[in-house]
């Protein structure tokens, strides 16, 4: 049986870029105070409890929380930085899925999909910590991109 040849990518002149290095403490510099206030920005809009939104940052206790929140130009790790960008991800997403008003209101919503098992998405976000972030968030891009 003859072979195939493997498939080729048409030659293109772009190229992607390659993955932001969150292990570079200049680079967790330059993002980590514009990302922290993007995330109590959605936290206000979505009507989020503090508590709740301690525990999206991966458990911060009260102390560094409220400090972080009066004074967002820090150094965050690598978790928290990737714990912000997963909430403003799928703040986003649910922006181009939804109206406004819904969007805002999604994450308190119960929700029938498997997934959520009849909890809202902030609870199981909650509960389930990094993995189930980033699986809402590629639930919804998935649904953004129909």
């Amino acid at each position: 049986v003859p072979r195939r040849p493997a498939p080729v990518y048409p030659a293109t002149p772009a190229r992607p870029l390659p993955p932001v290095d969150l292990t570079d403490r200049a680079t967790r510099e330059r993002l980590s105070g514009p990302a922290l206030r993007a995330f109590f920005n959605v936290m206000a809009r979505w009507q989020v409890k503090d508590d709740d939104a301690r525990q999206l940052l991966g458990g911060v206790t009260n102390g560094p929380y409220y400090e972080m929140k009066r004074s967002p130009d820090r150094l965050l790790d690598v978790d928290r930085l990737t714990r912000v960008s997963l909430v403003v991800g799928i703040f986003k997403a649910l922006g181009v899925l939804h109206s406004e008003a819904l969007a805002d209101r999604w994450v308190h919503l119960p929700n029938a999909n498997r997934l959520f098992a009849g909890t809202t998405p902030l609870a199981y976000m909650i509960r389930g910590g990094l993995p189930a972030m980033q699986t809402v968030r590629r639930l919804l891009d998935a649904r953004r991109a129909g």
